[in-house]
């Protein structure tokens, strides 16, 4: 499941032109060191959402072969409840370039029910290579991992997207470099269990998989302030559909300015 939001969230919040060279020097100004964002995934399958499970973010410093990195970590976890059915318990960490935002490494244990899985892949941004088994991979200009990739995004400036407009990406994962891109929806106010929220609406290009159908039918809604979070996903799958929603958070750079109404009990404390 976890692997899933992970899926939902790089093409959503993880964005690169290849023909916009400026993007790969984008300086962060969406987040912090010791940030800290949580959320509850549900099934669907008849109707009736389901808590399958929960994902946390967080942002810490590092180093990398001596020079100064952040590390950003997400840790994804089944419901406690339904461990018997299938228990998850995932970590996926990329270090990053804290002036790039490029990452230098990225590593995923992953423990869903019997399938389990070590992964480390080394990128070499100036050769465009990605290593992993030690095995050499080409990758292109500007190139992150799903974790990277995410919180690259976030430093984006929307101001001058007009509706349906496309943003194109490259991403490395599983020894592949995948195109992609996500529509920009124009703007919104939605209200989730957390709060009411003025958001920016998006919708990724889906690679059709074991799970997900192909096409941009997945939709996202992000913080339209300047911290760029996610605070709601829903996407069909196969058998049902998938809803991610914000349910708290730390340490945010700058403040929640798009919280029109708090809902919920607050859990960003």
């Amino acid at each position: 499941m976890f692997l899933l939001l992970i899926h939902f969230l790089l093409p959503i919040l993880s964005w690169l032109s290849p023909a916009d060279s400026n993007m790969c020097n984008h300086p962060n100004i969406a987040y912090n060191v010791g940030e800290k964002i949580r959320y509850t995934i549900y099934y669907n399958v008849i109707g009736l959402y389901v808590n399958a499970g929960h994902t946390d973010f967080s942002v810490t410093n590092t180093n990398f072969n001596g020079q100064e990195a952040y590390a950003l970590t997400a840790l994804g976890k089944s419901n406690a409840k339904y461990d018997w059915i299938f228990k998850v318990r995932d970590k996926y960490e990329s270090v990053v370039d804290i002036k790039t935002l490029l990452p230098y490494q990225f590593t995923r244990n992953i423990n869903e029910g019997s399938f389990h899985h070590k992964e480390q892949v080394i990128f070499n941004q100036k050769t465009k290579t990605a290593i992993t088994n030690g095995n050499a991979y080409s990758t292109a200009d500007c190139t992150y991992d799903v974790i990277s990739a995410i919180y690259a995004a976030r430093n984006i400036n929307y101001t001058n997207l007009q509706l349906n407009d496309k943003i194109y990406l490259n991403f490395f994962l599983d020894k592949d470099l995948y195109p992609s891109y996500f529509k920009f929806l124009g703007r919104s106010v939605i209200t989730t269990q957390y709060g009411k929220f003025k958001v920016i609406k998006l919708a990724p290009l889906l690679v059709k998989g074991t799970m997900f159908k192909d096409g941009d039918k997945m939709v996202v809604w992000v913080t339209d302030d300047e911290n760029h979070i996610p605070v709601r996903i829903e996407t069909p799958i196969v058998v049902g559909s998938i809803k991610v929603d914000l349910v708290g958070y730390e340490n945010l750079r700058h403040p929640l300015s798009s919280l029109m109404e708090l809902v919920g009990n607050e859990d960003n404390k």
